[in-house]
């Protein structure tokens, strides 16, 4: 008797765990059926209007650059439009798929909290790029000297700005430094003063150095005629006299005329005589004689 009961009880689990698995498979197709094939159609079509919106997006682009746009203002705008307009498009299809986007935005906005007080310099960083964006102290291609670094401006983002330096290196400057900082835009004028030092011996003849300084900057078509290049006595050392010239010219054509210029200026010394002094120390050596 108690061997045919324990039967039946194996027997009634046996159903009621087959039951049960029946049950949760018959869920999970039902599922399938409706909310998982809307969810597969919606990704499917989230990820066509993601496509959409990249297309859109360099066409705003091709437009601005053939409108001779800004460069900065064009990559800035472009990038707002994409990821905003695929924020917006993301949280419309979690509340299609039938989550609660509200509890989200509670959950996001408690987490906001939270990572602000924790990255309170790159809520800096990002106050820093939006002045730098309002205000526009340099644009993309600008040659900028800014924090100890050098190089031309690659790309401006909210948190950081990417320099490249004369060296094909990239520095990222934190926006928050950046723009609270000294930026010595070199760009921003279309013209620059090119400043050379030139130092010759007690025993040259001034009006020659200087007539053949002057020659040689006038003879160069970078060098912009107004304003006139100047050259005159800037100081008198130990063992030498220094002549400064400053010459005008575009600011693309500076580190070409300047390099340049340094090395006619020696050749042309040669020729005519001029000498460049270097330090040097005269010893003189008494010798006492004792009587």
């Amino acid at each position: 008797m108690p061997e045919t009961t324990e039967a039946v009880t194996t027997t009634t689990e046996k159903i009621t765990s087959s039951a049960y698995w029946e049950n949760k498979l018959d869920e999970t197709l039902k599922w399938i059926t409706t909310n998982g094939i809307r969810m597969l159609i919606a990704l499917i079509v989230l990820f066509i209007l993601f496509k959409v919106v990249n297309i859109i997006s360099r066409r705003i682009k091709k437009s601005m650059v053939n409108r001779k746009c800004d460069p900065t203002f064009t990559v800035i705008i472009v990038n707002l439009f994409r990821k905003g307009v695929k924020l917006l498009l993301f949280v419309s299809y979690l509340a299609f798929v039938g989550i609660d986007t509200a509890s989200i935005g509670a959950v996001i906005a408690s987490c906001g909290v939270g990572i602000g007080l924790a990255l309170q310099g790159s809520l800096s960083n990002l106050a820093g790029g939006i002045i730098i964006v309002i205000v526009r102290p340099f644009k993309l291609g600008d040659y900028i000297e800014a924090q100890g670094e050098g190089g031309t401006v690659e790309d401006i983002r909210i948190f950081f700005t990417y320099i490249v330096t004369p060296d094909n290196r990239t520095v990222m400057i934190p926006n928050g430094v950046l723009a609270n900082g000294v930026i010595r835009n070199n760009s921003m004028k279309d013209r620059r003063r090119v400043d050379f030092n030139f130092s010759v011996s007690y025993k040259s003849d001034l009006k020659l150095v200087k007539e053949t300084l002057l020659n040689l900057v006038n003879s160069d078509s970078r060098v912009l005629k107004d304003p006139t290049p100047f050259a005159q006595i800037s100081k008198y050392g130990d063992s030498s006299i220094t002549f400064t010239v400053r010459a005008w010219a575009k600011a693309s054509d500076y580190w070409p005329l300047y390099f340049s210029i340094m090395e006619q200026v020696k050749e042309e010394f040669d020729k005519v005589g001029i000498v460049i002094p270097y330090n040097q120390l005269d010893v003189t050596i008494r010798e006492n004689k004792e009587e």
